[in-house]
């Protein structure tokens, strides 16, 4: 069963939240649940209610039925929210949902968000950069599909996803996933993928074992980016 919370709690780890709290003393969001989800679950209602992820992994994706062929148009995590397409426009998406691994989430009424977006500074200022992180991210889904082959596509996915900065560079989020999640994220097909990080493993950028992806040389990553 969720685990109910009160408008008082801190909402935990959410970054966003967590930050409007420290400057705002407005009572935020007066009804709120924290929901603990399992891999596989897909049950949300992105009509009624908006989304905090507190942990966990949640993809969004579109699936061709006739060929059921995906894409994954969002890998969310520890931070992010959803659906700000629904959130802004009032209307449905046809976005699919899906828990990737067990994640826990603060589920809000989206009425509620509205109401804080539209009369909360503090919120303001943290949500609309989010959303210009969002767009660019389907800017460069859109570039990246017209423009490069498989094997450019699979270089700048790690690129974007590993901490750059970090004295053991890992790829994150997307270190686990299946040969075919991959060709989800970059619209190519498991094969394909396949032989794309085999090179990459010869060329001893990546190490290869099963469901994990884990990176031996950023700057070899790096010097095979084209622009």
């Amino acid at each position: 069963m969720p685990e109910l919370i009160t408008a008082s709690d801190p909402f935990v780890s959410q970054p966003i939240l967590k930050e409007v709290t420290k400057v705002s003393n407005v009572p935020i969001i007066k009804h709120q649940r924290r929901i603990v989800l399992e891999k596989g679950e897909s049950n949300f209602d992105t009509h009624r209610y908006f989304y905090f992820i507190l942990n966990g992994k949640i993809k969004i994706s579109q699936i061709n039925f006739e060929t059921s062929k995906e894409q994954i148009l969002y890998l969310l995590s520890a931070g992010d929210m959803f659906d700000v397409t629904a959130l802004l426009d009032g209307k449905s998406s046809e976005y699919l949902i899906e828990v990737m691994d067990k994640s826990e989430v603060v589920e809000v009424p989206i009425e509620d968000v509205r109401e804080l977006l539209s009369h909360e500074p503090a919120f303001q200022r943290f949500f609309f950069p989010y959303v210009a992180k969002q767009l660019r991210s389907m800017e460069e889904l859109a570039v990246d599909l017209s423009l490069y082959d498989v094997y450019q596509r699979i270089i700048r996915l790690f690129a974007k996803y590993v901490d750059q900065n970090s004295s053991n560079p890992k790829l994150n989020i997307i270190e686990n996933l299946s040969h075919e999640e991959i060709a989800s994220m970059v619209g190519s097909v498991r094969k394909v993928v396949n032989r794309t990080l085999q090179k990459l493993k010869k060329d001893g950028i990546i190490e290869l074992s099963r469901k994990q992806i884990k990176l031996l040389d950023l700057q070899k990553l790096l010097e095979k980016l084209e622009y």
